[in-house]
């Protein structure tokens, strides 16, 4: 079983913005069905799962979807060394995320589902449809009452994916999450960065949100930009000694944190620090001296 790492969006009490969300996947899991989380990064997926999982106050067991997840991963094997020295015995069997959740009844939680092999999906199939798995040499398997199935997918990732089958669509029900709202955004960059003030928190959220539109861009960039942009800002500010509103810090940060997160369209033949500048020079003002701007306004 894996911990889950900290997402965006999170604070103390639940997930910002999520509350429709929340309730509907409680409602899904709890009739019994499994679920796909289907938005694009950043949008607090894994941790609207860890906190609809703590209410049910169950375990979840984490796998990473990606081409090496093979079925004897996914389910468990037995313990080669102990297999010569005390053969098949259930006892030697190391039990995968998979069976981990089923016997504990908790939720097996698929991130980048349509990033896992055919082969694995379709280990998946009778496990969400009967609750039940035979393993070879192991035997039959039931999954304990509690246990559910949600995966998360990227609907724009087309690098490295494959299609998920109808079977797979046929056993699941689809929750679709977008971005949040420009003053969520801002809530979390509020709750996870330092900020020189709420007028400069609100332009980094709404450069972050230009990203996502820009005609040049297949990807733009989730709410994590703005948060490593602010972060990054306050210490480059401390270690130049200047104002942590000043613009040349402000756009260096910017640079950084979010020219790695955009995908510039193959037809355009800027680079992505190209398109961060303009944008930056949009939503905070031109270069100050460019126009007679205040060197400090932000």
């Amino acid at each position: 079983m894996t911990t889950l790492t900290e997402d965006s969006g999170v604070t103390g009490s639940g997930v910002v913005d999520r509350e429709r969300e929340t309730e509907l996947l409680e409602a899904a899991l709890a009739s019994g069905a499994n679920v796909v989380l289907e938005g694009p990064p950043g949008t607090g997926k894994t941790t609207l799962l860890r906190r609809v999982a703590a209410s049910r106050a169950s375990s979840f067991a984490l796998v990473e979807g990606n081409a090496e997840l093979t079925p004897a991963r996914l389910v468990g094997h037995f313990d080669p060394a102990l297999v010569l020295s005390r053969g098949y015995q259930p006892e030697v069997f190391v039990d995968g995320p998979l069976l981990t959740a089923m016997r504990a009844g908790g939720l097996l939680y698929v991130e980048e589902l349509n990033r896992v092999p055919e082969e694995t999906l379709n280990t998946l199939l009778a496990v969400m449809s009967e609750r039940e798995i035979v393993v070879p040499r192991l035997g039959l398997v039931r999954a304990a009452p509690g246990f559910g199935v949600v995966a998360a997918m990227n609907p724009y990732d087309a690098v490295g994916t494959a299609r998920v089958s109808s079977a797979v669509h046929d056993r699941t029900c689809r929750i679709a999450m977008g971005y949040q709202s420009a003053e969520a955004e801002s809530r979390i960059v509020a709750l996870r960065a330092p900020f020189p003030s709420d007028a400069w928190r609100d332009r980094a959220v709404a450069l972050v949100r230009a990203t996502r539109s820009h005609r040049e861009l297949r990807v733009g960039s989730s709410v994590r930009g703005a948060i490593d942009l602010a972060g990054i800002n306050h210490q480059l500010a401390r270690s130049r000694g200047v104002a942590e509103d000043d613009w040349q810090v402000g756009l260096d940060a910017a640079l950084v944190a979010l020219s790695g997160r955009i995908r510039v369209d193959e037809s355009s033949t800027r680079r992505p620090e190209d398109v961060i500048e303009e944008l930056y020079a949009a939503v905070f003002g031109p270069r100050p001296g460019d126009d007679g701007a205040d060197p400090g306004e932000a």
